[in-house]
């Protein structure tokens, strides 16, 4: 912490959970806006969940960012008493979900995709994917790899589109 002493650090943040707390926000105010799009009405919403995808690994790889992303790995392994740390970090997890729940819910009610079992598991598919990219940009994969991995993981959504003919291409029979 360089030459603050504990007396001054504890009067500027209160606790070390109340700094990480600030940092946190801080986050989400700044690298987080790349999940924008997923709130983003006017955006189709397989273009929102395209773009908060690449944003993110872009975000998550670029050399002015450290890799990977604060609110999946910043406190994946805690002892209980830093509980309220996890819980936090959760909590905004839990928020992409909800945003990918929405472009999805989203698409069912414009037509885009139908409301199938399989659609129902795009959001968790999505948020695991986005998750998994932090561990992936922490490896040392690069925006590049992650990328390719994007563009294959949108064909599922195409996959269940709904085509002209009002079927979901996935379950066409040939």
């Amino acid at each position: 912490m360089g030459n603050i002493s504990p007396a001054s650090f504890y009067a500027a943040f209160g606790s070390k959970e109340a700094l990480f707390r600030e940092v946190v926000q801080r986050y989400v105010e700044t690298y987080g806006q790349v999940m924008a799009p997923l709130w983003d009405e006017t955006l189709p919403p397989r273009d929102a969940i395209e773009q908060t995808l690449r944003r993110s690994a872009r975000m998550q790889t670029t050399r002015s960012h450290p890799t990977g992303c604060l609110i999946v790995l910043g406190a994946s392994n805690c002892s209980p008493e830093n509980q309220p740390v996890q819980t936090l970090l959760a909590t905004e997890r839990k928020r992409s979900r909800k945003g990918f729940q929405a472009c999805v819910t989203r698409a069912v009610e414009q037509g885009e995709l139908t409301d199938t079992p399989l659609t129902e598991t795009l959001p968790t598919l999505f948020s695991t994917f986005l998750h998994g990219m932090a561990c992936e940009a922490r490896d040392g994969d690069r925006t590049k790899k992650l990328d390719a991995a994007i563009t294959t993981l949108m064909q599922v959504w195409d996959s269940l589109a709904v085509q002209p003919e009002g079927m979901p291409a996935a379950l066409k029979l040939s």
